[in-house]
C-alpha cells in the first residue's frame, strides 16, 4: 500500500497523471446524438501472431524508437469489460477494490486523503493548477465520488480500477489481461488509424475529445464522456473500443511502480495529446485508478482456429 500513498500524494503535489483531460469531473453522456446498436454475440476475435513494428508512428519519446517484434496469434475480447460485467464478479466474490479499501497511513496528508476514494479529473483553476484531485467514495460504482453512479450505464466500461483488480477480475474469469505487444498488434493491424480517428467524411470513428482541448469537448462523436462499450463501428478484427472511450491496463511494466496502459481516452484531443493512436503509450501507477480507466481480457486457453476467422461478426 505504499505504493498507493506515493501515487496519492503525486496527485497533490503535482496534479500528474495518465491523461488527457476535459472540463467537468463527471461529464454526462450525451446519447441522443448516436444510437448504440446492439452488442453483437461475439465475444473474442481472432487476432493472427505477426511480426510488426512496434512504435511506428512515434511522436513521444517513450513510444520509439521503433523496433520489430514477434507475436503469436491469440483471442482478444471484442470490448471492454463493462459495470454490469464486474458487477456480476463482485457479487459472486465479494472483491474490493483498491480504491474501496482505507488508504495507508499518510503523515501530514489531508483528512480526506485518509479515506477510501480516487483519483477524479477536473479542470484547472486559477486558485488550483492541478487537474487530478482525490476524490472521497470514488470507486467504481460511483466513478466521480459519491454523488455519481453507474445507474443505467451497465453497458459502458468500469472505471476506477487498478491493475491488481483488473487483475483478480480476469483470473476469476479464467482469462488474462494482453500484454502491450499483443494490444498493439490488435489496434494496429485492425485498422485503427494513425492519426484522428475520423473516416473519409470526417465522422469520428471512437470516442475520444473533439474540440481545443481544454475549452470544449464538442462531442460530434455522440458523447461528452464514456460511451457504451461497442458503440462504435468494430475494426477489421471484429474488435471494439481499441481507440479512444477508455485506458486499458496491458501486463507490460514501465519501471518502478507503474504498467503501460494503452488506447487513450474520451479525454484525449487532437490538439493536447492525441494518445489514441496504436503507437501511443503511457505509464500508470498500478495501485491507481481513475475514471478514465479499464481494461480488456483475452483468452489464452482457447485454441487457435482450425479455419480462417471472418474479420468481422
Amino acid at each position: 500500500m505504499k505504493r498507493r500513498a506515493a501515487a496519492v500524494l503525486s496527485i497533490v503535489a503535482l496534479g500528474a497523471l495518465a491523461a488527457c483531460g476535459t472540463a467537468t469531473d463527471e461529464p454526462p453522456t450525451k446519447t441522443a446524438a448516436r444510437e448504440c446498436p446492439a452488442m453483437s454475440t461475439k465475444d473474442y476475435a481472432w487476432i493472427p501472431g505477426a511480426t510488426f513494428t512496434m512504435g511506428a508512428d512515434a511522436r513521444l519519446p517513450e513510444e520509439g524508437p521503433p523496433r520489430q517484434v514477434t507475436v503469436a496469434g491469440f483471442w482478444m475480447a471484442t470490448h471492454e469489460v463493462t459495470n454490469a460485467e464486474f458487477a456480476a464478479f463482485v457479487k459472486a466474490t465479494g472483491y474490493k477494490t483498491v480504491a474501496e479499501r482505507d488508504p495507508p497511513p499518510l503523515p501530514g496528508a489531508p483528512p480526506d486523503m485518509l479515506v477510501p476514494g480516487g483519483a477524479v479529473f477536473t479542470a484547472p483553476t486559477d486558485g488550483n493548477p492541478n487537474w487530478w484531485r482525490w476524490v472521497v467514495g470514488a470507486q467504481w460504482r460511483n466513478p466521480a465520488g459519491l454523488a455519481s453512479n453507474i445507474k443505467g450505464r451497465d453497458r459502458e466500461p468500469v472505471v476506477q480500477i487498478g491493475y491488481d483488480d483488473a487483475l483478480a477480475y480476469a483470473r476469476w474469469a479464467g482469462k488474462a489481461l494482453p500484454s502491450e505487444e499483443q494490444w498493439e498488434l490488435a489496434a494496429a493491424s485492425g485498422g485503427a488509424d494513425r492519426h484522428v480517428p475520423i473516416d473519409a467524411a470526417g465522422k469520428p470513428q471512437a470516442n475520444y475529445y473533439q474540440g481545443a482541448f481544454p475549452a470544449r469537448d464538442l462531442g460530434t462523436d455522440g458523447f461528452t464522456g464514456r460511451a457504451p462499450v461497442a458503440c462504435f463501428p468494430a475494426d477489421e478484427h471484429g474488435v471494439h473500443d481499441l481507440i479512444g472511450n477508455v485506458w486499458e491496463w496491458t501486463t507490460s511494466k514501465a519501471g518502478g511502480e507503474s504498467n503501460v496502459i494503452k488506447g487513450g481516452s474520451f479525454l484525449c484531443a487532437a490538439n493536447y495529446c492525441a494518445r489514441y493512436r496504436p503507437a501511443a503509450r503511457q505509464f500508470q501507477e498500478r495501485s491507481l485508478g481513475t475514471d478514465h480507466i479499464g481494461f480488456r481480457l483475452i483468452d489464452p486457453a482457447r485454441p487457435a482456429p482450425t479455419a480462417p476467422v471472418p474479420d468481422k461478426g
